[in-house]
C-alpha cells in the first residue's frame, strides 16, 4: 500500500472536527478504529501539521520507533489491554 493511501485510508471514516485540543483531548473508545488496520485504536499520534493517527496496539509496536522521531505527541492507552472486567 503506497504511503498516502495508507495514511489516509480511514481518516474519512472520521467525524469532521475530530481533532485533539492541545493534551489530546478525550480518550480513545471502542469507536476510535486503527488506521491501518480497522482494530479497535488504543494510540493516538498527533503530526506536527495536526494530522492525526489511531494505531491498534500492535501497529504502535511496528511503527513506534519511527513515529517518536516524528510525532508532537502520543497518547498511549495501551495499558487499557492489560484490565480484566470484572
Amino acid at each position: 500500500m503506497s504511503g498516502r493511501r495508507f495514511w489516509a485510508r480511514n481518516r474519512a471514516l472520521r467525524p469532521k472536527g475530530d481533532k485533539a485540543d492541545g493534551a489530546l483531548a478525550g480518550r480513545l473508545t471502542a469507536v476510535d478504529r486503527c488506521d491501518r488496520c480497522g482494530a479497535r485504536a488504543y494510540v493516538r499520534v498527533v503530526l506536527p501539521n495536526a494530522l492525526e493517527l489511531l494505531f491498534c496496539a500492535h501497529h504502535n509496536r511496528q511503527y513506534a520507533s519511527a513515529l517518536t522521531k516524528i510525532a508532537v505527541e502520543i497518547h498511549d492507552q495501551t495499558d487499557l489491554l492489560g484490565r480484566v472486567a470484572a
